[in-house]
């Protein structure tokens, strides 16, 4: 996005009271909650759907909460498969780690292709009320003289066009360029991800229900030949699974590794029945995507705008899951922008819409913060392995692990394991 912001008058008749750019999971979110309690909304996408997203086929309890919050039915008949835990393989060491049972969130994860998910969540925010539009491609803000956003310029089947609202929410994902056209880079001083995957034919695995996350791979070649990263499989239930890889940038191997042929050697490594290092079972080529972590762009509302899910950096630095956290900001950007809306124009508003910004770093600022430094020890490799074969051995220790990676826990009460994760987030120091 290069194009200067145009500069108009303060008045001007609305087209909506909000403009949401990009309908992925976070501003259909927005979307939705917005107009389901009455607003204006504009839900806008530069593609149409049906279409391919690199990550988030596997969601886990915090991600489903967000979808039935979305009145979405997540039962097995309505398409989704169902899966009750995480299975973590390393160190030699096989185990199944079943969701935890807690108040706040459901006992099961759940797994569904983005091609399907997105247009799900799309059609969902319509269905409330936002008025979709698909092709429909956002250029550049539109400020007005005060410097505050007050809509976007447009690239339509139509040709060139304006809209205007006096709220506008960025959705946009990792490529940020909304936020970029106004000046706000991401941070290099939070964490980073990069993530490639490959869907493959494979029966032996396509109904499994477990999500599978494996902390070590090793490469074919023979040996103790580990490689950089962590990996994850897990089945689609059409006979296919998705298979892939990340590596953090707190590992030298970041950016250093053509990723694509580390996935491959991976799953040449896997067992023979599986089939994932027969290239004619691969279904599609490998895809990669960045994760952008840790709050990595911010401030998440200024000027009139407000940023959502990974436009914000809101990647979890535990486990490189991004679609609860685009779907929980872009519920509570609707929630604080109906109260601002309510508000006239002015200190009143901007007061209002502050609080965006101040409860995601209540919420997440402090786990963030202990995710960014768990990142940089799990970076290294030796600090990798020794926590793979002495935590691994401990079912309840892991655990503790899997509430504090996955991010579940019940806020007030809960068990022992509850009480010291949520401690824990409370006295780190905000990110």
């Amino acid at each position: 996005m290069t194009q200067e912001p145009a500069i108009v008058s303060a008045g001007g008749e609305p087209d909506a009271d909000v403009i949401v750019i990009g309908a992925g999971p976070g501003g259909s979110a927005a979307a939705y909650h917005l107009a389901k309690h009455g607003a204006r909304v504009l839900l806008l996408e530069k593609t149409e759907f049906p279409r391919e997203k690199v990550c988030g086929d596997g969601l886990t309890p915090r991600a489903v909460k967000q979808l039935i919050d979305m009145g979405v039915d997540v039962s097995e008949k309505a398409g989704w498969l169902h899966n009750k835990g995480l299975r973590v393989i390393g160190g030699g060491i096989r185990m199944e780690l079943k969701w935890p049972d807690l108040a706040t969130y459901p006992d099961f994860g759940l797994v569904r292709t983005r091609m399907d998910f997105d247009d799900l969540l799309a059609k969902q925010a319509a269905a409330a009320g936002a008025l979709l539009r698909t092709n429909h491609n956002v250029t550049g803000p539109v400020l007005d003289t005060e410097g505050r956003v007050v809509g976007v310029e447009v690239k339509t089947p139509a040709g060139p066009k304006t809209f205007r609202a006096p709220l506008v929410i960025a959705a946009d994902g990792v490529s940020a360029r909304f936020a970029l056209a106004l000046g706000m880079a991401k941070r290099e001083d939070r964490p980073m991800g990069v993530a490639v995957r490959r869907y493959y034919r494979c029966p032996v695995k396509a109904d499994d229900d477990y999500l599978e996350s494996w902390l070590e791979l090793r490469s074919k070649e023979a040996g103790d030949n580990l490689l950089p990263g962590y990996g994850w499989i897990f089945g689609l239930g059409d006979g296919r699974v998705n298979v892939g890889l990340g590596v953090l940038n707190s590992s030298k191997a970041y950016q250093q590794t053509n990723y694509r042929e580390m996935l491959v050697d991976w799953l040449g490594a896997t067992p023979h029945e599986w089939g994932l290092g027969d290239e004619a079972n691969a279904d599609g080529k490998i895809l990669g995507a960045a994760l952008p972590m840790g709050f990595n762009r911010t401030p998440h509302y200024a000027r009139g705008l407000m940023l959502v899910g990974d436009s914000g950096g809101m990647v979890n630095p535990f486990n490189g899951e991004g679609i609860a956290y685009a779907m929980e900001s872009g519920q509570l950007a609707a929630e604080i922008g109906l109260q601002a809306l309510a508000r006239p124009r002015g200190n009143a508003r901007e007061l209002a819409l502050q609080a965006y910004p101040t409860e995601l770093k209540r919420r997440y600022g402090g786990y963030y913060r202990l995710g960014g430094v768990f990142v940089k020890l799990i970076g290294n490799p030796d600090v990798m392995k020794l926590a793979t074969r002495h935590g691994l051995p401990h079912p309840t220790l892991m655990r503790f692990v899997l509430k504090l990676l996955a991010n579940l826990t019940d806020p007030r009460g809960g068990d022992a394991m509850d009480r010291i994760i949520n401690a824990m987030t409370r006295v780190a120091p905000a990110v």
